[in-house]
């Protein structure tokens, strides 16, 4: 893709003209003009040159952006500097034009139709007052020169834009003025000064001189809140630190942080930003992502981690290598993904695109119609004219070309800053038609982090000797289930000595290996049951736990059953409340997934979804997406490599950004985080979007459809109403004002994405958020994990209590409690099971 800055457009007319001159171009499969940011971008295999080349052909002035997509800091301080030129120049234009306007309608409107007072000679030389109007229009025309330039060159270009009408109108006026002018200095040659008196009353300087001062101050207006609907970009941007402190030879160095290659180590203090993607090599600390992800929570840090740029760190130290720097960061790719996005279109333009493409010839038309009629109809020349101007100059095509590209700039801005990317506006309009919306399990309504969740030892086996057997068995494995058993017994200190031979993994089925003399086995219960004999007790468990959706795994130990250990990939924080509130949405969510149907239904269950599709294979999930699709319009939300087939086969894909490239290549839309609640936020998001561009085309069509008949005089007949060019004018300046001040309306909208603990149940209700703290307690007495496992579970009993972790080996508890906890009832607690409480911190 090819990107261009367009200057010279002015309205939607020189939009549609530059699409219209790129698209024949040789080897152009797609362009795309945003009025709104000026830019093009093209599709297909046509050089530069040949681009360029049609731009300027068609009038207009053109920039290739280069290969920097982003652009240097350079650039941008050059961009800003040319519209700060330009918007001072404005300003100073339309200021000298009202200074000179007020004297020019004090003297045509003030004194000769309301007869106020004039000074000196001018009481009783109506000919001094007409030249005086007539040079203080000229002053106020070569002031706005820029309109008639640009007007009149593109009507010899056959490509007539919204200057044109301005052009045309205000030309129209001055001239009518100028001929009555010239008839009335004929009179006073000829002697006749009193009958030239009433030509005063024929002139239209201030009408002409009226209409570029009040497009001006559309403009202004225009430009003030076009800069609005870029705020949320420009925020981002602004996020980004400037300077980064590397370490260089042990010593700290600040340099412009443009500067920070790959592998450099940098330093990050409490309250500064991080300068480029990185990943932690010392130091903890709480870092503010919700700059990229719309979540206030910060977020936890230590070493191994990654941060991310423009990111705040809040409390801690912390030493970092480099890993992404320049526009390979996840910032830089984010910013370049929103500029994309609002540079693009939406289906639902075409239809005014089509419009605009024509808008300009048909009211010229227009206006040469209306003035042949009143002349037909027998009313005077300065009548006819005055209907044909108030035609030009009231009709308004920006406001067709800004209805969508302001909805979708301020849009796509503010789903930034909610950690939704749209990745064009097609996603953004298409997301809010969703009916269905698939979701996959591992990863993006699971952490995709198993975990153990429940030990039960056999009868007559301790807690410690299951451990001991699990750990020899899984740390040979790679199995993500083996992983979250070696987690467990690492966070545990649990430790073996020596290592197991024979090993050998089963697929599909479990793992043997013999540790000295002893087989040891593990494995699911099928396998290990060929190996040992199991109590009815452990069955009935091991049912259970499956229902519940966990995956109970079983050992033995030289044919003796010793136990289960339960592993389970938790649901995500948020996911049970985002699904609950698609379904509030009126939207059928269901769970697509590869996991057996036992499992998949528990985890469905606890999610709240309404349907649940397992045991799909990866390409299978293609063809579960494809089935849907007849029911409605579906998203399907992934974040793996095989979810990619099913991400391209919806109707809108979107991505969890945590997860594959692939995954976020393929999906329309991108989630910073790893939540789910975006989701919802993206609909609503697209909702919003897509009724805000509705009520600007509706406005846009409806003033152009009642304004112009209005000003070509149809209630003249019946009520004797007409308007005036002045008045048209105006109403052309606010139009285009109006249509943008709407779409800023969509940056007062509140979308919750903040992540709500899971109930389990598909209906979950807001509670209110619950202070908790650590408690470390110090026990004596615990000899074993039986003794650390029954003092857990006593104190995990007691109201308040959400987690107590508990090593017998170091004399240690770590209770996560509400804060009315007393430490009293911890104590009491912990002794009237027979061990001893030193203290409590």
């Amino acid at each position: 893709m090819s990107k261009f800055q367009i200057t010279g457009m002015t309205c939607a007319a020189c939009s549609a003209r530059v699409e219209k001159a790129v698209s024949k171009v040789e080897g152009v499969t797609e362009v795309s003009v945003n009025l709104l940011m000026n830019t093009m971008q093209v599709e297909g295999n046509a050089s530069s040159s040949d681009i360029i080349r049609a731009v300027e052909k068609a009038g207009y002035g053109i920039l290739a952006d280069g290969e920097k997509e982003n652009g240097s800091d350079d650039k941008k301080s050059v961009k800003d500097t040319q519209e700060n030129e330009e918007e001072k120049h404005t300003r100073g234009r339309l200021v000298a034009s009202v200074g000179l306007l007020i004297p020019l309608m004090y003297l045509s409107m003030g004194h000769v139709m309301w007869g106020w007072p004039v000074w000196g000679s001018l009481r009783e030389n109506p000919l001094a007052i007409a030249v005086w109007q007539l040079v203080l229009t000229l002053w106020i025309l070569f002031l706005n020169r820029k309109f008639f330039v640009q007007g009149f060159g593109s009507l010899l270009r056959a490509a007539p834009n919204m200057d044109s009408l301005v052009a045309i109108g205000s030309g129209a006026a001055f001239l009518a003025s100028w001929f009555s002018l010239m008839n009335m200095t004929e009179c006073y040659v000829s002697g006749a000064g009193q009958m030239g008196e009433h030509y005063l009353h024929e002139f239209y300087f201030e009408s002409s001189a009226m209409i570029v001062t009040l497009i001006t101050v559309g403009k202004m207006l225009e430009a003030r809140a076009k800069g609005k609907t870029t705020n949320a970009l420009r925020g981002l941007i602004e996020l980004t630190p400037k300077t980064a402190t590397v370490l260089v030879g042990g010593k700290e160095k600040i340099i412009p942080s443009g500067q920070v290659c790959v592998g450099d180590v940098f330093v990050v203090r409490p309250g500064e930003g991080i300068p480029v993607d990185g990943r932690v090599l010392d130091g903890t600390s709480a870092v503010d992502e919700s700059a990229l992800t719309g979540e206030s929570i910060p977020v936890d840090k230590k070493q191994g981690d990654i941060v991310t740029t423009a990111t705040i760190n809040q409390s801690g130290f912390l030493k970092c290598e480099a890993v992404r720097t320049g526009e390979d960061t996840t910032f830089a790719q984010i910013i370049r993904m929103v500029q994309e996005a609002s540079a693009s279109k939406a289906p639902i333009a075409k239809l005014a695109d089509k419009v605009s493409g024509v808008f300009v010839p048909i009211v010229i038309g227009l206006a040469l119609i209306t003035f042949g009629v009143w002349i037909a109809l027998e009313q005077n020349s300065a009548f006819a004219m005055e209907r044909a101007i108030s035609v030009l100059v009231i009709s308004c095509p920006c406001a067709l070309g800004l209805a969508t590209p302001v909805a979708i700039m301020v849009a796509t801005g503010k789903g930034a800053t909610l950690g939704v990317l749209f990745k064009n506006a097609t996603a953004l309009e298409q997301a809010g038609k969703t009916e269905i919306v698939v979701l996959d399990k591992t990863g993006t309504i699971t952490k995709g982090e198993p975990r153990v969740t429940d030990i039960y030892p056999a009868k007559g086996v301790g807690e410690k000797q299951l451990l001991e057997t699990a750990i020899l068995l899984e740390c040979r494995s790679e199995h993500p289930l083996a992983k979250a058993v070696i987690k467990y017994a690492t966070d545990h200190a649990i430790t073996t000595e020596g290592q197991t031979n024979a090993f050998e993994a089963v697929a599909g089925n479990g793992l043997r290996a013999m540790y000295g003399t002893s087989e040891l086995v593990g494995g699911n219960q099928a396998f290990v049951e060929r190996f040992s004999e199991m109590d009815e007790e452990s069955r009935m468990r091991s049912k259970e736990l499956s229902a519940q959706g966990k995956t109970p795994l079983f050992f033995a130990k030289d044919k003796e059953f010793l136990g289960m250990v339960a592993v389970a990939d938790i649901l995500k924080e948020d996911s049970a409340c985002a699904i609950s509130e698609l379904k509030d949405m009126g939207i059928r969510v269901v769970m697509l997934t590869g996991d057996n149907d036992v499992t998949a239904h528990a985890i469905g269950e606890q999610a709240g979804v309404d349907e649940v599709i397992a045991g799909v294979l990866p390409d299978g999930k293609k063809t579960a997406i494809e089935e849907l699709k007849k029911c409605g319009r579906v998203v399907m939300v992934g974040d793996g490599i095989n979810d990619a087939p099913a991400l391209v086969a919806a109707d809108v894909g979107i991505a969890v950004s945590s997860g594959t490239d692939i995954a976020m290549d393929a999906a329309d839309i991108v989630l910073v985080g790893n939540r789910l609640m975006p989701v919802a936020t993206a609909i609503k998001l697209s909702r919003s979007t897509v009724k805000n561009i509705k009520e600007n085309l509706f406005w846009a069509f409806l003033y152009n459809s009642l304004g112009i008949p209005i000003a070509a005089g149809v209630l003249f007949p019946a009520f004797g109403i007409t308007l005036s060019p002045m008045i048209g004018a105006a109403a052309m300046s606010l139009s285009s004002f109006c249509v943008v001040t709407n779409a800023l309306r969509l940056n007062l909208k509140k979308f919750s994405v903040q992540a709500q603990q899971t109930t389990g149940q598909s209906k979950i209700k807001e509670k209110e958020e619950v202070k908790t703290m650590e408690k470390k307690m110090e026990i004596k007495g615990m000899m074993c994990m039986h003794c650390s496992g029954h003092v857990k579970k006593v104190l995990e009993a007691l109201d308040g209590v959400k987690e107590a972790v508990v090593n017998h080996e170091t004399d240690s508890a770590i209770v996560t409690c509400e804060a009315g906890v007393e430490d009293a009832l911890l104590i009491k607690t912990v002794e009237d099971e027979g061990y001893e409480v030193v203290n409590v911190q």
